[in-house]
């Protein structure tokens, strides 16, 4: 058996001996939307450490837990803190938890993150529908061996974010008068920020957003068939557009500033899915 496959099935079989949950949607909660867990019908919770071989996050503010319950009467999968490329874990372990969830039974993956703003006219504390990715600067989670279990050798990604959830998204931020802008999010590897040249190369390629994290889940997802939906909480104005220093403590503050409305949008966008 492949060992990322055997990996898998492990950790899901570890879930399955105490959560019998079956969820539709799976959320990624980012930056500013971790405590998102606290205000959803609590069925159940598991603690990263508790599945044998899951991966950890060692960033703060990212507690490190599923959370099983329901966004008004949708049953969901919330992962309170994912698990990033520039922590050290193989690409196959940062989409691990994805690819649980997707074997727990969800069939739609909502992913939320804090990103830098590049777009004309953002500002920190605007929200970002995710049209489209560009990954091409971390490693694909598909690399090596296929696993046919979950996909096929070659998935297309042209319409990797779909556009059915798109509308909802979009209805639910008409409804509540929140601001939605959209465009195309970046992952770069990260840790560090970007230089204000590569924010410059960022734009030239038609970005819009630029973070650590998302692309790379969404490509996995899609490999396995699910539907994928994504919002950026825009933190902070990317490097070379900022007219201060990055600091990962200012960013958390802007995306905390701003998350009851983040929260609101999601529920709202749920309930609708």
């Amino acid at each position: 058996m492949n060992p990322v496959y055997e990996k898998l099935i492990k950790c899901y079989e570890s879930c399955r001996t105490s959560i019998h949950f079956t969820p539709k949607v799976a959320l990624v909660l980012g930056s500013g939307l971790g405590d998102y867990g606290n205000d959803i019908q609590v069925e159940a919770t598991l603690d990263y450490h508790d599945i044998e071989g899951f991966p950890v996050s060692t960033v703060p503010g990212h507690k490190g837990r599923f959370i099983f319950g329901y966004v008004k009467d949708v049953p969901v999968v919330c992962m309170q803190g994912r698990v990033h490329y520039y922590e050290g874990y193989d690409m196959s372990d940062v989409v691990l938890p994805v690819r649980l969830m997707k074997k727990m039974g969800a069939e739609i993956l909502f992913l939320t993150n804090a990103a830098g703003g590049i777009q004309l006219g953002m500002q920190a504390g605007d929200f970002m529908l995710i049209q489209d990715q560009i990954a091409s600067f971390v490693p694909s989670p598909l690399r090596g061996e296929n696993i046919d279990e979950l996909g096929v050798r070659f998935p297309d990604m042209s319409r990797i974010y779909d556009e059915r959830l798109q509308q909802i998204v979009k209805r639910a931020a008409a409804k509540l008068e929140i601001d939605l802008k959209a465009g195309t999010y970046l992952q770069l590897s990260g840790p560090q920020y970007e230089t204000p040249r590569e924010v410059a190369m960022c734009r030239l390629l038609g970005a819009d957003a630029v973070g650590m994290s998302t692309a790379c889940e969404a490509i996995a997802a899609r490999h396995m068939g699910m539907r994928v939906v994504g919002i950026s909480c825009i933190s902070n104005l990317a490097s070379g557009i900022s007219p201060t220093p990055l600091s990962h403590k200012e960013v958390q503050e802007a995306a905390d500033l701003v998350a009851p409305k983040f929260k609101a949008l999601v529920t709202e966008a749920i309930s609708c899915f």
